[in-house]
């Protein structure tokens, strides 16, 4: 177990050792009084088996020393899990939601939403060039949060189970579609801090890791700012006029973050469950349907998750725009493009 940074998962790992040192001390115990007995009284020495069967005060004696040791750990197990669990009061509020397969964060209090995606190259993970040192443990955007400042986790999941674990922080917690978990932490020093699922949730549950980084007040009131403008500037791009060569190269990026795991670099997805998307009839000529899938997800095991509430209205028709123009779709089917309008138009109707 490692000794973290935070101040309960510096009184978790002393809990932790306290506990490994009583148990030591019992084995001992418990361990020398059997080789000893089985030294001092063996048959070779004459020694006869006694004819009792239970012994009143010993027992008792037992039984008392039994209940010490007990409330020894007990007493201040109680009082970490206490202040482990005690998320009132939290500065700030950042609800994390787990889906298949990459962690959205919420800051309850800004308004800032964004999703924390697996950075590592797919060449990397399919043996095609050499693993970096963080392999599987790098992300496009980590979760930031300012020093010294009580930050609590409001923790649930979108379609499956999923687990956020940062060690450094002492902070694990399912993530439960329909529940929301809490935790908190006040992390001391800036830094890199980082974690992953731990829940078994998938055919890509290695591919959801989650990097915190900590900073300084000011550096994290900056950050702030700037997300803010960020997300204002986007609301205006779903009135321009886009371009062909325009949606597909931002939809290159976003099929990049979002659709690579499953649907391939080349389009093939990894069928039955990942349908290919390169030579796909209604990918090439039936763009209302895509957008409804894309909008919707496909059930009733909702294998294509809905990306209507996960993408905005422009990276949803650049996407797709890419894919009907990719690999050799724009030369088999019609190459027309979805443009932001049309993705809004389709969320008025269905009132998304």
């Amino acid at each position: 177990m490692r000794r973290g940074v935070t101040e309960t998962s510096l009184e978790i790992f002393d809990l932790h050792m306290l506990i490994f040192w009583i148990c030591v001390w019992i084995g001992v115990v418990v361990f020398g009084v059997m080789f000893w007995s089985i030294f001092k009284y063996r048959k070779s020495k004459g020694a006869i088996a006694a004819k009792f069967d239970d012994n009143f005060w010993l027992e008792i004696g037992w039984t008392i020393a039994a209940t010490l040791i007990l409330v020894v750990m007990a007493v201040p197990s109680t009082q970490v899990l206490v202040k482990a669990y005690d998320d009132s009061e939290g500065e700030i509020n950042i609800m994390v939601t787990g889906y298949q397969w990459k962690w959205q964060y919420k800051y309850l209090e800004d308004d800032i939403s964004f999703f924390s995606n697996l950075a590592t190259d797919q060449e990397a993970i399919y043996n095609k060039i050499p693993k970096g040192e963080l392999y599987l443990r790098e992300v496009d955007e980590p979760l930031v949060i300012p020093i010294n400042t009580k930050v609590r986790f409001l923790i649930t999941g979108n379609d499956v189970i999923h687990s956020f674990w940062v060690p450094d922080f002492a902070v694990k917690q399912d993530a439960i579609p329909g529940f929301i978990n809490t935790a908190w932490t006040n992390v001391p020093e800036p830094g890199i801090y980082r974690g992953n699922c731990t829940e078994l949730c998938g055919i890509n549950h290695a591919f959801m890791p989650v990097v915190v980084r900590a900073v300084e007040k000011d550096e994290y009131n900056a950050w702030v700012a700037e997300k803010l403008a960020l997300a204002e500037s986007e609301k205006l791009l779903t009135e321009k006029d886009w371009t062909k060569d325009e949606l597909f190269e931002r939809g290159e990026k976003v099929y990049a973050k979002n659709c690579v795991a499953c649907h391939q670099v080349n389009g093939q997805g990894i069928p039955p469950v990942f349908p290919a998307l390169a030579g796909s009839d209604i990918v090439m000529n039936d763009a209302s349907r895509q957008i409804e899938i894309l909008m919707e997800g496909v059930g009733p095991t909702y294998a294509m998750q809905a990306f209507g509430k996960q993408l905005n209205e422009v990276d949803i028709a650049a996407v797709i725009t890419y894919s009907r123009n990719a690999w050799s779709n724009a030369e088999n089917g019609d190459g027309k493009i979805v443009t932001p309008k049309d993705i809004v138009e389709y969320k008025k109707r269905i009132k998304l």
